[in-house]
């Protein structure tokens, strides 16, 4: 099981579909791996191991995964009759009738989801420490943060319980914890999954849905078994006539890179942040490529002053749809909630429609930007975060006060929410660890639609220099 526990999710299936393995057996496997390291890490909040063993059992192995272990993010990816909670006290007994669509997406895969994984609640922060299930700790380092808000997605395939998990990303949601944990993480074009049939659009169409992963041909044969839009959908990226596992086969032409290591909001960035974006550019320059220091131009400070209004909107909304559900005033449920979110609820609450409409027209013009900076570079890279993993409690509103939070959250975001709001694909890939032994993701931004290049780079790098061999001080192969 030791040995099953380094193959990536493609080599596990391959297993399956040979006859060399079954199913259940990675399954269980999965399961022993996860009761051995779960208690210190608290990355899985709701165990399904009952359920998963259904799916096990029925796999179909012509399916692409054949029935490999899986586990998926307690936010937007409804399992019919599972809780999704959100990790807040107010959701905590929601549960849907019926499965979203990327769920069923993942299940006619041939996925087999044993679990629920952690994250902050509603996903607001970059850190995963809710109050309802406690913090998710990093397997680097368990006095340290796994990343947020897909924390317990990040946690668990570091630790090696899987090879790749579900995640969501509105702020770098799924590119935060893979740098915090060490992994690769690839944030799609606005459109390319459906958010269906529940949402739409959530907060001006920033969130997008993907997964964390050991490898990026997982994340690709992931994308390819997932991206589309459902009818209806307010945002749609055009699908490829190719498939990404195809892409892998090529390398990159010789690409033109733009790099910027000082944060474009004029906040602290790690020197540690800093030489990984370097050491990664310098690899890049060495496998052929062009590297050229640029930035887009952005008022930073106009960009910080609009994007604290526009952040408090996501809990905001939120709170306020729940409240209109139950028929309840949203201030009743908004003393509900974890501090940080009163703080949100308290600025999102006084911002008028017409505001919101202003400030995402002027995001509009900050896409524009850099789609037009985009235009001279085939990709864009930066540190993915302004930090390497912080300690437990540095996002803690009770103790720091929110306005404090949102200061600390933009300095640690502050390169990961630009591709967000333009809707661009971005990734974050393992390439540095600092001195102490913390990884330190590097990001790369590309154009719109533009998916192919940047798998194609990172499996460059992935060969050029290897990350999987790497184990946290919490594995479960340890």
């Amino acid at each position: 099981m030791d040995e099953l526990a380094k193959l990536d999710l493609c080599a596990q299936a391959a297993l399956v579909k040979a006859g060399q393995v079954t199913a259940e057996e990675l399954l269980e496997g999965a399961i022993r791996r996860s009761e051995k390291t779960n208690p210190q890490l608290n990355a899985i909040i709701r165990p399904l191991h009952e359920e998963a063993r259904r799916e096990a059992r029925g796999a179909d192995k012509s399916s692409v995964f054949a029935g490999a272990p899986f586990l998926v993010k307690d936010l937007y990816c409804h399992m019919a009759g599972v809780p999704t909670t959100g990790a807040s006290e107010i959701t905590r007994d929601f549960v849907p009738d019926h499965d979203s669509e990327l769920m069923r997406r993942y299940r006619k895969a041939g996925l087999s989801t044993f679990g629920k994984t952690n994250l902050c609640e509603f996903g607001t922060l970059g850190t995963t420490e809710p109050k309802l299930f406690g913090a998710t700790r990093n397997p680097w380092d368990i006095s340290r943060s796994s990343g947020g808000s897909s924390g317990g997605a990040g946690a668990a395939v570091a630790a090696g319980i899987i090879p790749a998990a579900h995640g969501g990303d509105g702020a770098g949601s799924i590119r935060i914890p893979a740098s915090c944990c060490g992994l690769f993480g690839l944030k799609p074009s606005r459109g390319r999954i459906t958010l269906g049939p529940d949402l739409g659009d959530s907060t001006g169409g920033i969130v997008n849905e993907h997964v964390l992963s050991v490898s990026v041909r997982d994340s690709a044969a992931l994308l390819d078994a997932t991206r589309g839009t459902l009818a209806g959908d307010p945002y749609t990226a055009p699908i490829p006539e190719f498939s990404y596992i195809d892409v892998l086969r090529s390398k990159p032409r010789r690409l033109r890179i733009a790099v910027t290591t000082t944060s474009l909001l004029d906040t602290y960035v790690d020197p540690e942040c800093a030489k990984a974006t370097i050491e990664t550019a310098r690899l890049c320059e060495s496998l052929g490529h062009e590297v050229v220091e640029a930035n887009p131009q952005l008022n930073g400070d106009t960009y910080r002053t609009y994007y604290k209004r526009f952040w408090a909107m996501t809990a905001t909304r939120a709170i306020t749809a729940l409240a209109r559900s139950r028929n309840v005033r949203p201030e009743s449920l908004a003393s509900g909630v974890e501090s940080f979110n009163q703080y949100l609820y308290s600025v999102g609450s006084k911002v008028t429609a017409a505001d919101y409409l202003i400030d995402l027209n002027w995001f509009h013009g900050v896409g524009r930007t850099i789609a037009n900076f985009l235009g001279d570079f085939d990709l864009w890279l930066t540190p993915t975060l302004g930090s390497p993993p912080p300690l437990l409690g540095h996002f803690d509103a009770d103790i720091h006060g929110g306005e404090e939070v949102m200061e600390r959250f933009l300095q640690f975001l502050s390169f990961t929410t630009f591709a967000n709001m333009a809707g661009l694909p971005s990734m974050s890939v393992p390439m540095y660890w600092t001195p102490a032994g913390l990884p330190v993701g590097t990001q790369f931004t590309g154009r719109f639609n533009d998916e192919e290049t940047l798998f194609q780079l990172a499996a460059q790098l992935e060969e050029a220099r290897p990350w999987s061999g790497r184990r946290p001080l919490v594995h479960a192969t340890a």
